[in-house]
């Protein structure tokens, strides 16, 4: 099982905190694994076990559970039976109806620390924080990143470079991860996305027409890195004569955002420090759906790689902006707690106009900021204060991305 540092290190502050963390991801991504081991850590750390209430809703032993008030009595009465805080950790809560109001009646009345999974917009909608009074804290799980897919394959040091290849072809679900050969991983990974769209998606949405939302989340996964939005989806649906309305299409990229099978990156003008309310990129959360979805004759590996850092650096914890100068793009602008920085992601340098396209657009912001071109390039060369960084280094060693 791999330990998933990258998020329990920033989760660990909050262990005894009032505050409800919430734990949000696609399915199957790892977050029953990772509430695993915070209660792991918190008996390691001296917690006693009668003081750890840990329920799974997936889990049929606690179907009966899925009643609001039977839900509310089983967890009051463990509570009144522990003394001091109770740890409440709730794996995919958004099963029980009304789940806000019980929680939260657990957070006023008691002394307790709360953790929240789900996969589904009942957790991402401000409607939770509205109902928890703001003490809510959020963090978006992902499937296994670069670095995590080499410590789950068990690969050390240099010899990790060897299954990029692999993990830029499947992607970081673990079920395929667990899987060796590509027949396997293929046959996972349809059923995975399969699973997803109809659970996920079709069935708590109450979708009408699942064929037509299908289509458009193709559509959507295919055209991963691509500035789209419902109209442009629409238009070009029509245009390949499968006719859908621009407002169906605005209604099924919810469905599909809240499911997390997406991410969204929002425009943000450098210059003018604003967000922009149009032109925003949506990002497959895994590249094993990208590639399965994707048309078979297209390049893509601009786009595979822009999505694989957008990934990584929404898995790292940073909020994460398209960034637009003028007429030119910076493919991320991100921000954290240490401050900002800009991303440029591309192929490889291999001409003089691809050098001046990465590089100019940077050389265009005129701040402090750090500034950096990542890249799958042998050797890398800084230009101007710019720190030009090998893409396989980027993924292996958080340290190199510093914020200013």
């Amino acid at each position: 099982m791999v330990l998933r540092e990258l998020y329990l290190k920033r989760i660990r502050p909050f262990y005894h905190s009032e505050f409800v963390k919430i734990l949000t991801g696609v399915r199957r991504c790892g977050k029953s694994t990772l509430l695993r081991q915070i209660s792991e850590e918190l008996i390691a750390s001296g917690i006693s076990s009668d003081k750890i209430i840990d329920i799974n809703f997936e889990n049929y032993a606690y179907n009966s559970l899925r009643n609001p008030d039977a839900f509310y009595r089983h967890v009051e009465d463990r509570i009144e039976d522990a003394t001091g805080k109770t740890y409440l950790l709730f794996d995919e809560v958004q099963f029980v109806d009304g789940f806000e109001r019980v929680v939260n009646s657990f957070r006023a009345t008691h002394d307790v620390s709360m953790f929240l999974t789900g996969s589904n917009y009942k957790l991402l909608s401000g409607d939770l924080a509205s109902e928890l009074g703001g003490r809510t804290l959020s963090f978006r799980i992902m499937p296994f990143t670069f670095g995590e897919f080499c410590d789950f394959r068990g690969v050390q040091g240099a010899a990790r470079a060897s299954l990029f290849d692999e993990y830029l072809r499947w992607g970081g679900f673990p079920l395929v991860c667990a899987e060796r050969d590509e027949a396997s991983k293929a046959v996972v990974l349809d059923n995975l996305y399969d699973s997803i769209v109809l659970k996920d998606v079709i069935l708590r949405n109450k979708i009408a027409s699942p064929h037509t939302l299908e289509t458009v989340l193709n559509f959507v996964v295919s055209q991963s890195g691509s500035t789209l939005s419902g109209r442009t989806i629409a238009a070009s649906l029509s245009d390949q004569n499968r006719k859908v309305s621009a407002p169906t299409v605005y209604d099924y990229l919810r469905a599909i955002e809240s499911a997390c099978i997406v991410g969204k990156a929002t425009r943000y003008d450098v210059r003018g420090k604003k967000v922009l309310a149009f032109e925003e990129k949506l990002y497959v959360c895994d590249l094993g759906l990208f590639q399965q979805r994707k048309s078979p004759v297209a390049e893509d590996i601009g786009h595979a790689l822009e999505t694989l850092v957008f990934n990584e650096l929404v898995a790292r914890g940073f909020k994460v902006f398209v960034g637009k100068i003028d007429a030119m793009e910076i493919d991320f602008m991100i921000s954290g707690p240490e401050g900002k920085a800009y991303v440029q992601v591309a192929y490889m340098l291999a001409s003089e106009k691809t050098r001046e396209r990465e590089f100019g657009s940077l050389e265009a912001v005129r701040d402090n900021y750090p500034k950096y071109v990542v890249t799958l390039d042998p050797v890398t060369r800084n230009r101007n204060g710019i720190i030009h960084l090998g893409l396989i280094d980027f993924l292996l060693d958080e340290g190199l991305l510093v914020l200013g």
